[in-house]
């Protein structure tokens, strides 16, 4: 941080931009119906709502979410959980669905052209700073600081990155860098990443965070619109384009991520797939969970639905109500049935004989009697029958429902109706 006085925190003069159109195609089914920010995740959250959420707790108050991918459900949830922001405030939230606006046959093309073809609407909040996110991660960090260094390095970009051991960062965008993190070179998964100088084993890997001057992001864009070829990519041109032609700067994750005393290392997670999905929501009902959503410092905001406390009923031998190390959310009854190690979303019914165990359940699921379920994700909506068994034979669970590599079982409703 420079030793400059600053009299005013650089996010209140910074709009975020959040990525939220992509699918997530490696979720399978959980993304049919809807856009992967938009995907569940904790308990009671969506996925969008941590970078929404470090957005809003690190003092930033505009902000601009682009939809494109089945939207409906994500525009649901934005307008119900985040229509707090004031005008009078100088606040604003705006939602920006792909709408042909530059021209009447094309949608968002990339990622790049997603924030061009609302360049006009970005432009009349006057901001000086744009931090372009991506909506699909989750993790805790505050924006203020990476902003402070990219004014403090003189940087035309700022990108976000995580240190990774440098084998595994084969599937990333990688920065090639300096002593001072200066990027020389952005290379789109490597087959050999470079390392970083102060320790050869790790590499940086993109996070799909960007740091502009907007009037210098404005520019940028406006060129790429008018170059043939381009696929109008921030990882693909825009940045390429700025390392060749100007001064890009890495900022390491670890310098603003957020982290409660209970937290031991910095957190990112890339819920991108089945068994990801899975492995994140379950860490959670660990006794010290590597994320912490209790952190009151750093609240991870969302829709809070209405409605009554989780409630465990019966208490006979064989017909007890009771969870283990889970997770369960308001509206849920959990009755005559065991849950162990499970995550229950909001609404969700478990009835008497019933075992879950290793469970993640979204919302408004009802489990019928005598079902036994392990290592599953149920989605929402699900009417599980009475005395369906999943977990206990892959070859009849693969030929049912759709297993994973790590024998995580997807449930949906399309998969219980063909049982019949």
């Amino acid at each position: 941080m420079s030793e400059k006085k600053r009299t005013a925190p650089l996010a209140r003069d910074a709009m975020a931009y959040v990525l939220a159109g992509g699918r997530g195609s490696r979720l399978m089914e959980l993304t049919d119906r809807r856009a992967k920010p938009a995907v569940p995740f904790g308990g009671k959250s969506r996925i969008i709502d941590f970078a929404l959420s470090n957005a809003m707790n690190s003092g930033i108050r505009r902000i601009g979410v682009a939809t494109q991918y089945k939207a409906h459900s994500l525009i649901r949830h934005l307008t119900r959980g985040w229509n707090f922001f004031r005008t009078e405030r100088n606040e604003s939230f705006d939602i920006l669905p792909a709408s042909q606006r530059v021209s009447e046959d094309q949608w968002y093309a990339g990622t790049a052209d997603a924030v061009y073809q609302n360049l006009d609407i970005i432009e009349t909040y006057n901001v000086k700073y744009s931090v372009i996110l991506a909506g699909d991660h989750i993790y805790k960090q505050d924006y203020e600081l990476m902003l402070q260094q990219h004014v403090d390095s003189g940087a035309d970009v700022t990108i976000g990155c995580l240190e990774v051991p440098r084998m595994e960062a084969t599937g990333f965008g990688v920065m090639h860098v300096d002593k001072n993190d200066t990027i020389i070179e952005f290379i789109e998964k490597p087959a050999d990443p470079p390392g970083i100088p102060d320790n050869p084993e790790l590499a940086l890997a993109s996070m799909g965070i960007y740091v502009f001057e907007t009037k210098f992001l404005a520019g940028l864009l406006r060129r790429d619109a008018a170059t043939k070829g381009s696929s109008r990519d921030f990882g693909k041109d825009i940045i390429p384009y700025v390392v060749k032609n100007g001064k890009a700067v890495a900022h390491r994750f670890t310098k603003s991520c957020v982290r409660s005393p209970l937290e031991k290392q910095a957190y990112w997670r890339d819920a991108g797939t089945i068994d990801a999905y899975w492995e994140a929501n379950i860490d959670l009902t660990d006794t010290l969970p590597s994320l912490d959503l209790y952190d009151k410092d750093w609240p991870i905001w969302t829709y809070g639905e209405v409605t009554p406390p989780a409630k465990f009923v019966h208490d006979l031998e064989g017909r007890r109500g009771s969870a283990i190390a889970s997770l369960v959310s308001g509206g849920c009854i959990v009755s005559g049935a065991s849950i162990k190690r499970a995550l229950l979303f909001t609404n969700v019914r478990v009835n008497s004989f019933s075992n879950l165990e290793d469970a993640v359940v979204l919302p408004n699921v009802e489990i019928g009697r005598n079902a036994s379920l392990t290592k599953v994700i149920i989605d929402s909506s699900v009417r599980i029958p009475e005395g369906l068994v999943v977990g206990e034979d892959p070859v009849l669970d693969g030929q049912r429902f759709r297993r994973s590599e790590k024998g995580v079982c997807l449930i949906t409703q399309a998969m219980i109706d063909r049982l019949v």
